[in-house]
């Protein structure tokens, strides 16, 4: 007894297309991404505007901002010996900066960043109390 071949090519056809469409289905290209940006933050303190060193600068960001009930991203960065902190490419947008340093007052401020690479001052305080 001899197979047919037509079956046996239907069935070997029709699992090719099953698997082109599978693999299709998952390069579907996806919604267009919010330009990116490079954000460097430039930290002083006190009457003189020194720069502050070693200072934990962090950036909470939406990962798509188009989406209202997006997932808020977190970013721990560190001043250098110059006050200055670089951020990797993030997408443009509602961006929180908040900076922790010992000694001084906690800042924490929104910011709408949208070029492709911005400067944005920070400067901090001493406490008023003692207890610090």
């Amino acid at each position: 007894m001899r197979l047919k071949p037509r079956p046996l090519f239907l069935g070997i056809f029709s699992f090719a297309l099953i698997g082109l469409i599978c693999a299709q289905a998952g390069a579907l290209p996806k919604k267009t991404d919010l330009p990116k940006t490079r954000i460097r933050i430039e930290l002083t303190g006190g009457d003189d505007n020194q720069p502050v060193a070693n200072a934990s600068v962090y950036l909470r960001f939406q990962e798509n901002a188009r989406d209202q009930k997006g997932r808020m991203l977190e970013l721990n960065l560190k001043t250098s010996g110059e006050g200055v902190a670089l951020s990797p490419e993030i997408p443009q947008g509602h961006i929180l900066i908040q900076v922790v340093a010992q000694g001084w007052k906690t800042y924490g401020e929104w910011h709408e960043i949208n070029q492709a690479e911005q400067t944005v001052p920070v400067h901090i305080v001493r406490p008023t109390t003692k207890y610090y």
